[in-house]
């Protein structure tokens, strides 16, 4: 039988008989593929921070920086390739991606000073890993609707895959060919990868996504009050916005402290940068299983539920680091640390959808992630600073839990809106909830 939905006009949307169909489940298979490719650089460089910092004989902070400036470029760049995908479809925005992570990779493992490998990763950032977050992200939330929490949290947990995969590997890379090499192979396999995958949306979302989760009222249930996307949270959306985006900048920027410094962290206690990549690949393997639980979270309790025990159990986590830094401990913590935080990301992606205008669902989307990158920028190279400055990791936790702190009193505040006004989004509440 045919693909029709391959075959159409890379223009044309699809029919509205695609919404939550078997094609809609292959495309999210494709979309968590080019994911997993795409966002390899975002954990790539932690990996590989400390024979950086060696070989280029720079302080912690500095050797931080090439990761901040990518997370920062990748935010922008979310801005700038959301915004092409509206307009071209997402086919050629992501074949751009695949050449910009290929001459990212290979321009990083050519680099002759850190600034010179810290440019190449902006690069891979703003034109390369950006293509495969937030304009997957948003797309994969108009291709569904009965289970629409579910499949962004597929679709984002491509993100936590990708650091559960190519830390062990880049490791090896390391210990047998060097970084350089190692670099220039990922360029190859990524780069040629995400232009294969590419070939595979070319479809549009259908337009008729854009209609409410469900129109059906299950038995035991009551319609929830109308929600006024005009008005999100009782507020201006530009101010509705504005929060989201602080909140998205706090919560990763304590999230960042563990992801990024790990490795660093565990060569500074004497267990050896291997012990780190694997604390690692073990944090964001449970982040996977963090983010799919979250997603079915997500379409019983709707997304700002779902972010607020996300950030409480976030700063549990962080918490956790401080009395324990024996071996075994690091391995369990970073475990739960990421069973506890893989959730948050998502979420903010099912609020836009739920509370704003969908018409502007993507550009909405794009613009809190970039803030949640901003904040793992921000934080990556905040830690290293705090380090320096203090010669310990003790301070760079607390100064995360303190962000922490920040994210959990904003989005405790939007939650106390939403019982004040009585409004759940997202189609029918059950009896007796909020």
């Amino acid at each position: 039988m045919p693909d029709t939905a391959t075959s159409s006009p890379a223009s044309a949307s699809a029919p509205a008989s695609l919404i939550d169909s078997r094609h809609a489940a292959w495309r999210l298979l494709t979309t968590l593929g080019l994911v997993v490719l795409g966002n390899s650089s975002m954990y790539v460089v932690s990996v590989v921070l400390p024979a950086v910092q060696a070989e280029f004989g720079v302080g912690r902070a500095d050797a931080s920086l090439p990761y901040t400036l990518m997370m920062v470029c990748l935010g922008l760049g979310g801005l700038w390739t959301g915004r092409l995908a509206d307009r071209h479809g997402l086919m050629p925005v992501l074949c751009v991606g695949a050449v910009g992570v290929f001459g990212g990779f290979v321009w990083a493992g050519l680099s002759g000073s850190i600034w010179v490998f810290g440019l190449a990763h902006g690069l891979m950032g703003l034109i390369g890993s950006s293509a495969t977050f937030a304009p997957l992200i948003a797309d994969t939330a108009l291709w569904w609707n009965r289970r629409r929490g579910i499949a962004v949290a597929i679709c984002a947990s491509g993100n936590y895959i990708a650091g559960a995969v190519w830390p062990p590997i880049v490791q090896y890379g390391i210990e047998t060919i060097g970084w350089r090499h190692t670099y220039l192979w990922m360029g190859l396999v990524c780069g040629l990868g995400m232009l294969a995958l590419a070939q595979r949306m070319r479809q549009r979302a259908p337009l008729v996504s854009l209609a409410p989760a469900s129109s059906v009222v299950p038995p035991g249930t009551v319609a929830a009050a109308p929600v006024d996307r005009s008005r999100p949270f009782g507020l201006r959306p530009l101010h509705a916005q504005l929060l989201l985006c602080v909140a998205g900048v706090a919560c990763c920027v304590a999230m960042a402290m563990p992801q990024v410094h790990i490795v660093a962290y565990c060569t500074d206690l004497g267990f050896g940068a291997a012990r780190g990549a694997e604390m690692l690949s073990l944090m964001l393997a449970c982040g996977i299983v963090s983010r799919l639980v979250s997603g079915v979270i997500c379409d019983r309790i709707g997304g700002v539920r779902t972010l607020l025990l996300g950030s409480a159990l976030q700063g549990v986590g962080l918490m956790l680091f401080l009395p324990f830094d024996g071996l075994v401990p690091l391995y369990v913590i970073s475990a739960m640390f990421g069973l506890f935080q893989g959730g948050i990301v998502p979420a903010y992606a099912i609020i836009v959808r739920e509370y704003f205008a969908p018409q502007e669902a993507g550009a909405r989307v794009g613009a809190v992630i970039m803030a949640t990158l901003l904040g793992m920028a921000l934080g990556g190279w905040m830690s290293g600073w705090v380090f320096d400055v203090t010669g310990s990791y003790q301070a760079a936790f607390l100064n995360g839990m303190a962000w922490n702190v920040l994210n959990l009193s904003i989005v405790g505040w939007l939650y106390w809106r939403v019982r004040r006004h009585g409004v759940v989004a997202g189609g029918p509440v059950r009896m007796g909830a909020v």
